[in-house]
């Protein structure tokens, strides 16, 4: 059988060749994560169903495994929970650190592990500084978070010369706002809308919807239930980012293959009888059904300004003085 070549190779293939040639040249050892079918689908900008063949090819090969609370990594003798990123031993001595440095440090454990995975003594680990020295910055975790929040929030900024139209403008604050949650996962599960995250970067992206939607007749109460709507679509999705993340981790296994694992319970639901429209729509898809949150943050985001657009614009109508043929 001849082997593809070139762009007649699968994508799937092109991807378990390149994970492939990275454990191959050392890059991932035995126990190392590999990448996630989430991670791999944005990687390669392919289906959840690509990436989780290219996952499955991996694990036929012998490559790749599937451990509880470590998800996929490089099979080999390795312990059962190895760290993500092993931190190197602390020197008594902390040469050169700063506040910044703890905080970006503390970004990257979260970024990488989860934020479950932050401690102080970690970061300390991870600057190759005693185990105390952090202590020295900031008294405590709850400190360091706060921080770290408004590092990240402070990431993106708005241009000078704002697009016209408050739609423009609202539209440019969740994509990044979006962008922002996308980079760092864990910001998604700091605060709630009824106990919000107060630091100053935040309140940053606050100011740039809330003086989008000034302007506009509203009285101010309308005008913040407005801001915090739009708000709460974007973080209200970002929230499962980190959590599908925890989820693989911490039972090791893929959305697809818990999925695959809850087909018999599924199965019962569609047989029983008592959901004819659920059992309609979910026998209509040919793959099963691929949770894109991409694409649910940009097609919610068109129907909720659709949805707005008559109480923002038509208040501002309203309020136009009439002219006399009118």
């Amino acid at each position: 059988m001849t082997k593809p070549t070139g762009a007649s190779v699968p994508p799937y293939l092109r991807i378990v060749a390149r994970i492939r040639r990275r454990i191959a040249d050392g890059e991932l050892g035995p126990g190392d994560p590999v990448p996630s079918t989430r991670q791999i689908a944005r990687e390669w900008g392919v289906a959840l169903a690509t990436a989780t063949k290219a996952l499955t090819t991996l694990r036929l090969e012998g490559l790749v495994e599937t451990r509880p609370r470590a998800g996929s990594v490089v099979a080999g003798t390795v312990p059962v929970t190895p760290p993500r990123r092993p931190s190197p031993p602390a020197p008594p001595s902390d040469p050169e650190l700063t506040l910044d440095r703890i905080v970006r440090a503390a970004i990257d454990i979260a970024d990488t592990e989860g934020l479950s995975a932050l401690s102080m003594r970690g970061v300390a680990a991870r600057l190759g500084v005693a185990a105390m020295s952090p202590y020295r910055y900031l008294p405590s975790k709850d400190d360091l978070v706060l921080l770290m929040a408004d590092a990240a929030f402070g990431e993106a900024t708005y241009p000078a010369d704002a697009p016209e139209g408050w739609r423009s403008r609202i539209e440019l604050g969740a994509r990044t706002l979006w962008t922002l949650y996308r980079r760092h996962p864990w910001l998604a599960q700091l605060g709630s809308l009824t106990r919000p995250l107060l630091v100053p970067n935040l309140i940053a992206h606050g100011e740039w919807m809330l003086s989008a939607l000034d302007g506009h007749g509203l009285d101010p109460t309308t005008l913040f239930d407005i801001h915090v709507l739009i708000y709460s679509h974007v973080q209200g999705l970002a929230v499962h980012l980190e959590w599908e993340a925890h989820a693989e981790a911490s039972t090791g296994q893929s959305e697809d293959q818990w999925m695959d694992s809850r087909t018999p319970a599924l199965r019962a639901l569609v047989e029983s009888g008592r959901f004819p429209t659920f059992t309609k729509v979910v026998g209509a898809f040919d793959d099963g059904y691929d949770l894109r949150l991409d694409a649910l943050f940009a097609s919610g985001s068109k129907a909720l300004l659709d949805g707005l657009t008559p109480i923002i614009e038509g208040q501002a109508t309203a309020d136009r003085p009439r002219s006399a043929g009118s």
